[in-house]
């Protein structure tokens, strides 16, 4: 089986033309050692060629939306989350919550500084915040009633209502300067992290400098060059020797490249396929279709989730690179290990779709209920070749269980006009656990790519919103876990089951032999720069 869906990957990636696969088949080459010379050499150079992913569209600005999967670079946070997921203090001092949870009081760390030497403030945090609320960007502050400033080195946050997932918000929201944030900032950021911008070539690359005022611990690489490369040329680049790290596909990692070691990121970078939850008969107010009468019905979800083999798509479509996805945080805290679910369970798929009156009446290798035969298409982005061979991979893993799924690339226009009415293959992933309420409220529902299979539990709901009013992460991370799963109901595959969560796609790097980028967190979604979030610990193997 296994092998199976490896062949059908690389046909795939030949069919798709990807010019990595266009060269003549390079031979077997010895994995790359570091010679004491060369050690030397590296030890003795402070600089870097990154080419680890794309070019921020609207620039590094943390008010509208920089540095929300990764580290800001140029910015500085109040709070960070360590390698173990754990919160500890940056710009921050310490923080405290009040009993009924709506009043955050941080304190600052004093002597800070922006890089052009002006000192951070409480008023510099204040202003950040009400410049992010007011953007309209994906920075959601909806539930802040105020920021206040009482002296230099306090900011109080005041709650709507108390939400524990604010926590998140400390760690991921870049500071600002009051004094420098005008209309080109994004272009030309000032910040107190641990580098500057230097230069910025719009669609070509980005260097920055080590920050000299940097309260933190000082970067051993004293400057960065980033390169805007797609994948492929990445790698070329990285065949060439150009750059000392790229990110690139899993569909490359089996070439070997002289003086590059392969390393590999464990993630929540998921990828899974979201089943419409109503019947047919509806319409949003566009006048798009809502609602599909096979994956109404949980028995074909959760069959759905037994009988695709999680494994074999990681090591066919993956190249082995990536883990079995069963939730949307899988591994985080507040992951609930009692909702994983026996995959690639055959039998027990087709008997669940038997016990529910599902039976091919007429031979014709279909499943019907009451003459609705199941059979739908599975749409998936047409420029994602991942995603197209999940789709494909699965598709085909269905066929046994009675099932006809038909896998058809899109334009993104075209799946927003049809996801609500047909399973689409989508990704998320996020170290915010507010992401599992915006993907499974029933408040969500229909809105944008949320909750576009409108699914709805009312208990599930209860837990989440107990979640996000509890006043402490441990509490908070408790009702998440019943939200997926209580033993009884929960948003799961052993509940519910409105996904079929299929993979974790690890984040595959090129790195120059020798070069140690540390104790890497959990990785969230492909957005940003996330390697880079422990920066100032990279630097050249002893």
């Amino acid at each position: 089986m296994k092998q199976r869906w490896a062949a059908l990957s690389m046909a795939l990636a030949l069919a798709i033309g990807l010019t990595a696969c266009k060269s003549d088949k390079p031979q077997p080459q010895p994995s790359a050692q570091t010679t004491p010379t060369a050690q030397t050499a590296h030890s003795a150079k402070t600089e870097l060629v990154l080419a680890i992913g794309g070019e921020p569209e609207t620039g590094f600005d943390p008010t509208t939306g920089w540095g929300r999967y990764g580290s800001p670079l140029f910015q500085s946070t109040l709070l960070k989350r360590d390698s173990g997921m754990n919160i500890t203090n940056d710009l921050a001092t310490g923080y405290e919550v009040s009993a009924d949870g709506t009043v955050w009081t941080v304190k600052l760390r004093q002597g800070a500084k922006f890089s052009d030497g002006k000192p951070v403030t409480s008023a510099d945090v204040q202003y950040t915040y009400q410049a992010a609320a007011a953007s309209g960007s994906s920075v959601d502050l909806s539930n802040v009633r105020s920021v206040e400033a009482p002296d230099e080195l306090t900011v109080k946050f005041t709650l709507k209502e108390p939400q524990s997932t604010f926590a998140q918000m400390l760690v991921s929201t870049g500071i600002v300067p009051k004094h420098a944030h005008g209309k080109e900032y994004a272009m030309k950021p000032i910040g107190s992290g641990p580098y500057k911008l230097v230069q910025w070539d719009r669609g070509q690359q980005l260097i920055v400098e080590a920050n000299e005022n940097y309260y933190g611990t000082k970067p051993f690489f004293q400057k960065l060059t980033f390169l805007f490369l797609g994948e492929d040329a990445a790698f070329a680049a990285a065949k060439a020797g150009t750059v000392d790290m790229a990110a690139i596909p899993a569909a490359f990692s089996k070439q070997a490249v002289s003086g590059m070691e392969l390393i590999a990121a464990r993630t929540v970078d998921n990828r899974g396929i979201m089943f419409p939850y109503v019947k047919s008969g509806g319409k949003t107010k566009e006048g798009y279709p809502i609602g599909n009468d096979v994956t109404a019905d949980r028995a074909i979800r959760q069959a759905i989730n037994l009988a695709l083999d999680r494994k074999a798509l990681v090591q066919g479509v993956l190249e082995g690179h990536g883990t079995p996805a069963y939730t949307l945080n899988d591994g985080l805290p507040w992951f609930n290990p009692e909702a994983v679910i026996p995959d690639a369970d055959m039998p027990a798929a087709i008997k669940l779709l038997a016990d529910n009156g599902w039976h091919d009446t007429d031979g014709d290798g279909i499943v019907e209920q009451g003459g609705l035969k199941a059979e739908f298409s599975l749409l998936y982005p047409s420029s994602d070749f991942t995603r197209q061979s999940l789709a494909i991979a699965s598709a085909d893993m269905l066929k046994p269980l009675g099932i006809k799924v038909q896998a058809e690339g899109k334009s993104w226009s075209e799946i927003e006009m049809l996801m609500h009415a047909n399973p689409v293959l989508l990704g998320w992933g996020s170290h915010d656990p507010l992401e599992m309420y915006n993907v499974y409220s029933s408040k969500f529902g229909g809105v944008e790519y949320y909750n576009p299979g409108y699914y709805s539990n009312s208990m599930v709901e209860d837990y989440m919103t107990k979640a996000l009013r509890a006043t402490g992460e441990q509490e908070a991370w408790s009702y998440w876990k019943k939200a997926q799963w209580d033993g009884a109901t929960g948003l799961s595959a052993k509940g519910d089951a409105p996904w079929t969560w299929l993979v974790n796609m690890d984040h595959l790097y090129l790195v120059k032999a020798g070069l140690d980028v540390g104790k890497q967190k959990i990785h969230p979604h492909g957005h940003g720069w996330p390697v880079t979030d422990n920066i100032e610990e990279w630097r050249w193997k002893s």
